[in-house]
C-alpha cells in the first residue's frame, strides 16, 4: 500500500514539475519574445532584428513607427535613422528576400492594420513585375508560418522551442546589454560581404551566348497584375506618401539581361509599370537605374545585384532631394531611352573592360 502511495505521489510530482517548467518556458518566451509575436521590446531591451522571416510581422504588429521600407535583399542593409533623419519619422523594415510584390503588400496590409503611415519607401525590383501575384510565397519556401497566421494555437511551436530559449533570447539580451548593436542596423548582412570588383566578377558567370531577344510584351500581363497589387494599396491611402524606387543593378546584370534576350521586354514592363504609377498624387518615382556613375562601377557591388550600404545611404538622399525622380511620361520616356542604351551596349562594355576576368558558363555538348 505505501509503495503504491509512493509511486502515486512521484508520479504527481513528475507532472507537476513537468507542467511548471513547461510554464516557466513559455513564460521565459513571452517576456522576452525575441521574435515580437507578443509585444515591443521590454523597456531597457534594444529591438535586436537579424532574422526577417520570423521577426517581420510582429515588428509590424507591435513596433511603434510611421514609415515603412519594404524591399528585398537589396534593401536590408539600409539604416533605417537615415530615413528617419531626412524624412522626420520613424521607420521599420519589411524585407522580403525574395522581394515578389505579393509578399511586400502583404506586409504593408499589415503595416495598415495598426498604424497610420505617413510613408511607404517601397524598393521596386524589376523582378518583382514578373513575380507570381496570385499569393504569398511564405509558406511554399517553408517560413515560420505560426508568425504570420495569427492563430494563437499554432503558438507551442514557438512557446516551447529550444532554439529560442537557449540561442535567441540570449542573443537578444547579449546584444542588449554588451557591444554597441546599432538598432538603425536591422538585417544588415553588408558586415559578412566584401564590395569591390573582384568579388563581383567572382560572383557573375556570363552566358556564352546571346539569346534572340524577345517580344517585348512578353511579361506584360505580369507586369500588370503585379503593378495592381501595388496600386491597390496606394489608391486605399491617399495619406501616405509613397517613395517608389529601383535600385541601380550593376552593368554585369544588364549584360545577363541583354544576352538572355530581355531587355526589350523588361523595358517595355518598366514603361507600363512606371506610366501607371505616376497617375497617383500621392506617389514619388525614382528611376535609380539611370545612375550609371553607380552601376558601371564594380567596386560598389557583392555580386551584379547588391551593392554596398554606402549606396543605400545615397539614394536616400537621392529621394530626399528629388534626384532621378519621374514625374511625367517625358521623364519615363526620357529615363528608359538612356537604359535601352546602356541596355544594348553593356555587354560590349563588359567584354572590353573585363575580358580576361569574366568566367562564362560552361555548355555541354547536349545543350
Amino acid at each position: 500500500m505505501e509503495k503504491n502511495e509512493n509511486a502515486s505521489n512521484f508520479i504527481k510530482r513528475f507532472f507537476l514539475t513537468a507542467a511548471l517548467l513547461l510554464i516557466l518556458c513559455a513564460a521565459t518566451v513571452i517576456l522576452f519574445d525575441p521574435f515580437y509575436h507578443y509585444h515591443k521590446p521590454l523597456p531597457g531591451l534594444k529591438a535586436v532584428l537579424s532574422d526577417k522571416e520570423y521577426q517581420v510581422p510582429g515588428t509590424l504588429d507591435h513596433f511603434d513607427y510611421d514609415a515603412v521600407i519594404a524591399g528585398s535583399s537589396v534593401a536590408e542593409n539600409n539604416n533605417n535613422r537615415w530615413y528617419d533623419e531626412a524624412f522626420g519619422c520613424r521607420s521599420v523594415k519589411a524585407i522580403r528576400s525574395y522581394g515578389a510584390t505579393a509578399d511586400l503588400c502583404y506586409y504593408l496590409d499589415r503595416a495598415f492594420e495598426k498604424h497610420t503611415l505617413r510613408y511607404v519607401f517601397f524598393n521596386l525590383d524589376p523582378s518583382s513585375l514578373v513575380a507570381d501575384p496570385e499569393g504569398t510565397t511564405f509558406e511554399s519556401v517553408g517560413a515560420p508560418m505560426f508568425l504570420y497566421d495569427k492563430n494563437p494555437a499554432n503558438d507551442v511551436k514557438y512557446l516551447w522551442n529550444k532554439a529560442v530559449l537557449f540561442e535567441k533570447i540570449p542573443y537578444l539580451l547579449a546584444n542588449s546589454y554588451i557591444g554597441d548593436y546599432d538598432e538603425g542596423a536591422s538585417y544588415n548582412w553588408a558586415q559578412w560581404k566584401s564590395f569591390d570588383e573582384d568579388t563581383a566578377l567572382y560572383h557573375y558567370i556570363q552566358s556564352p551566348v546571346t539569346a534572340e531577344m524577345k517580344p517585348s510584351d512578353t511579361y506584360l500581363e505580369l507586369c500588370r497584375a503585379n503593378t495592381a497589387l501595388l496600386t491597390d494599396r496606394i489608391a486605399s491611402h491617399p495619406e501616405t506618401e509613397f517613395y517608389i524606387f529601383v535600385p541601380p543593378y550593376s552593368v554585369l546584370w544588364w549584360d545577363s539581361l541583354y544576352r538572355d534576350g530581355d531587355t526589350d521586354a523588361y523595358l517595355e514592363m518598366e514603361y507600363q509599370a512606371f506610366s501607371e504609377l505616376i497617375r497617383y498624387d500621392n506617389v514619388h518615382l525614382y528611376n535609380f537605374q539611370n545612375a550609371n556613375d553607380i552601376s558601371t562601377d564594380l567596386k560598389n557591388y557583392t555580386d551584379s545585384l547588391h551593392f554596398s550600404p554606402e549606396i543605400n545611404r545615397l539614394l536616400c538622399g537621392y529621394m530626399k532631394d528629388g534626384k532621378y525622380e519621374l514625374k511625367s511620361v517625358s521623364d519615363i520616356e526620357a529615363s528608359l531611352r538612356e537604359l535601352e542604351e546602356l541596355g544594348r551596349t553593356a555587354s560590349g562594355y563588359v567584354e572590353r573592360t573585363y575580358k580576361d576576368r569574366i568566367k562564362v558558363a560552361v555548355v555541354s555538348e547536349d545543350e
